[in-house]
């Protein structure tokens, strides 16, 4: 076949939850067309605008594509033999010295896209030993995964609204409209609320701004910014005092009702209402209405876990779906049953040892662990603080935390301060410009691709598999053998190890943990595979819908899934408890004993009065992580890094559109360029995230024409949320002064 005749490819779009289904058209090894893939089994043809560019990212002619070395700091090109070499010569002796502590790891968003990444992280963290483990879960979603560890035993056991089925659709803090999910994987949102509404299911949104879903709702009630518990126990409040509790099929395995009921008895609507900008029958009209609805979930996103209540909003949510008997329910919140990976489909079903925090506290605040990470917010304080145990090593893995997490610059100033930095990134930007290795990630395009965690929280079940659409430069290593490789330097073993002989040495000893005495078989039914690609068929294999190396004929395993170009549809949701339980009662634990007592935070919290002016992110089509404004599909088109403000406040404040203000916090400050908007609720201000592209030493061009600025930048990162140590990011006080001219 000619080299430049066209063929056709298929990918799942590894840019953002919705794992959308890309067909694309190559020709010459090039892209010269993408769009939605009509057969794909969970997607069925939708795409937006970030799919479209993959292109644009693939082809990034500032995309690293060689390891970086930093000489005289100044960086320059270096064969990977030369990179491992450097590691190789520096990361060992700072392990003998100081020991495991004195690394740390950080590892960002896009790992939970890239396979190779997201299975063999581990790998490196345990070879290294280090309890100093960061991620960007403490940013955004470490409160439901702490309260959905502690209410169903496992961290990854989220209840996700059964939109094609639903009659009610409560959406607080979140807007799937644009991101099409998050940690509710479901593309298309729009197609699918539009559907809901014209089978008579109707939506309401709770957000402190007219967002594109509440424009697109049947109700939307402004909220205070970090309030969202308030109407929560307010609603909860409702339901013991109006008599409204059904827990229908729930009931034998439910702990705790009485105890919830106790917990909120002070928390009636009525004393809610002033703290949270709802008035109390709006509060109680809304617990009537889900109590009332014969199919309906209630969903909370980023606005209810980027705030100080996070792991509080993010029980109470499904507090509500258990005591209206919508949790576990068709048309309600119910859990996927993923075909691989999924703690809840593993072991003895409907009993586990749950979860535990609080293992280890960080060295410096005290913070504690959760699901074995430290809050980021952390970090920067143990590379500062001298003693035992202080950070001077680091390893970040396609993470931004300069730009993604509070008070960047103090953040910036501690990485400089390292003794050696390591990172494995596709750009030299905010974070990577400290590191004194960079070592080139792979363009997604180059990889296989088979989503390990999304399918644990998508709005229908399914297995997809994407094989490499473009070759891989022969030098360049997989992901997977960068961690190998770095794994073994830090165990001693030597930069030139045989990577192929310790994967399967590795794969080996985990198989043996699970398979017992079918070792052996299990093994040599697998000889053939190496890599990401193993790990897939034995969890496939293995998983609920699997053939079980034979034993269940027609179950799937990679094989199938591969010449399945569009996957396979394992069907809709159905219900799941108690077998996906994971707790040591069996049973829904509906008052930890952990959140009961955080309800003193917001007895006290009550008496204060709100801010008169506060902050929050917001979502954009065309935006995501910090990385993606360098892709020229997604950079077009009007300056969005703007700060909304409402009318009456641009008013007060002497503000114009299009003209600058100063927005300042705790001594910080940024200069944001304003847009009026009606659609801000009076007295908050919307800022996107992760912009900021302003610092030296980046090679983002495209992302450098139009900076902007980061909201982080000025936000405390002494700030998070106590129990699962998420960063505060939303609803923080602010002061807004108009620039001159």
């Amino acid at each position: 076949m000619p080299s430049n005749a066209e063929t056709i490819a298929h990918r799942i779009c590894p840019l953002c939850e919705a794992c959308c289904g890309l067909e694309l058209k190559i020709s010459g090894n090039k892209v010269i067309g993408i769009r939605g893939h009509d057969a794909d089994v969970f997607s069925h043809g939708y795409i937006c605008p970030k799919g479209a560019s993959l292109k644009d990212l693939h082809e990034d002619p500032d995309r690293l594509r060689t390891p970086l070395i930093k000489r005289d700091g100044k960086f320059v090109e270096a064969s990977w033999d030369e990179a491992f070499s450097e590691i190789e010569r520096r990361l060992p002796p700072l392990l003998q010295a100081h020991g495991a502590d004195t690394v740390a790891t950080v590892i960002g968003n896009p790992s939970a896209h890239k396979i190779g990444l997201l299975l063999y992280f581990s790998r490196l963290v345990r070879a290294l030993g280090t309890r100093n483990v960061f991620s960007a879960s403490t940013l955004d979603q470490m409160p439901k995964q702490l309260s959905c560890g502690l209410m169903f035993g496992h961290w990854l056991s989220f209840p996700v609204p059964d939109i094609e089925r639903s009659d009610f659709l409560l959406i607080l803090g979140a807007n799937p409209m644009v991101s099409n999910g998050s940690l509710w994987t479901v593309p298309d949102f729009r197609g699918k609320a539009k559907a809901m509404r014209a089978r008579g299911g109707k939506i309401v949104v709770i957000d402190p701004r007219r967002t594109e879903t509440a424009a697109a709702a049947d109700g939307h009630h402004f909220i205070r910014p970090g309030a969202d518990v308030f109407l929560l126990l307010g609603m909860v409040h409702t339901l013991f005092d109006e008599k409204l509790v059904r827990l229908g099929a729930l009931a034998e395995y439910v702990n705790g009702v009485e105890l919830v009921e106790a917990a909120v008895r002070e928390f009636s609507p009525e004393s809610m209402a002033a703290r949270c900008g709802i008035e109390a029958n709006v509060i109680r009209t809304l617990a009537r209405r889900l109590a009332g609805s014969a199919r309906a979930a209630v969903y909370g996103r980023m606005g209810t876990c980027t705030q100080e209540y996070g792991t509080l909003c993010s029980w109470l949510i499904d507090v509500l779906n258990a005591l209206t008997g919508h949790l576990d329910q068709e048309g309600g919140a119910m859990f996927a049953k993923a075909p691989a990976f999924a703690a809840n489909t593993a072991g003895k079903p409907g009993i586990g040892k749950g979860v535990a925090t609080g293992r280890r506290k960080s060295r410096v605040s005290g913070a504690p662990e959760v699901m074995g990470e430290l809050p980021i917010v952390c970090l920067a304080e143990e590379i500062q603080t001298p003693g035992p145990g202080q950070v001077k090593a680091l390893f970040t893995i396609a993470g931004n935390p300069v730009l993604s997490a509070p008070n960047g610059p103090r953040l910036s100033g501690a990485l400089d301060s390292l003794e050696f930095m390591v990172s494995i990134d596709i750009y030299l930007n905010e974070t990577t410009r400290h590191a004194d290795v960079i070592l080139p990630g792979s363009s997604p395009l180059e990889d296989l691709h088979y989503d390990v965690a999304f399918p644990q929280f998508s709005y229908r079940n399914y297995a997809r598999y994407s094989d490499p659409v473009l070759p891989r430069d022969d030098a360049h290593p997989p992901e997977w053998q960068i961690l190998l490789r770095l794994a073994a330097i830090a165990q001693g073993k030597g930069a030139q190890v045989d990577v192929l002989k310790l994967d399967q040495e590795l794969f080996a000893e985990d198989v043996k943990r699970m398979a017992g005495e079918h070792a052996d078989a299990v093994l040599s039914a697998l000889a053939h595979l190496n890599g990401p690609e193993r790990q897939i068929d034995f969890a496939l294999r293995t998983g609920p819908y699997g053939d079980q190396f034979g034993r269940t004929p027609d179950g799937i395993n990679l094989a199938k899934v591969k010449v399945a170009p569009g996957g396979i549809d394992l069907g809709p949701l159905q219900p799941r408890i108690p077998e996906m339980l994971r707790t040591p009662s069996g049973k829904v634990e509906l008052a930890p004993e952990m959140l009961l007592a955080d309800l003193s935070r917001v007895r006290a919290d009550l008496a204060q009065p709100a801010p008169a002016l506060v902050v929050v992110g917001r979502r954009q089509v065309r935006s995501g992580n910090s990385w993606m404004h360098n892709l020229p599909t997604l950079a077009k088109g009007p300056f969005r890094c703007t700060a909304l403000v409402h009318p009456t406040d641009a008013h007060r404040l002497g503000l114009q559109s299009g003209s600058k203000a100063r927005i300042s916090s705790g001594g910080r400050a940024i200069d944001a360029q304003v847009e009026i908007s009606e659609e801000m609720m009076p007295g908050v201000v919307s800022l996107p995230h992760g912009w900021g592209h302003d610092m030296p030493d980046m090679r983002m061009a495209v992302a450098a024409e139009r900076p902007g600025v980061n909201l982080n930048a000025i936000l405390d990162e002494t700030r998070r949320d106590p129990l699962s140590g998420n960063a505060v990011l939303s609803g923080v006080a602010i002061e807004m002064t108009a620039l001159p001219g």
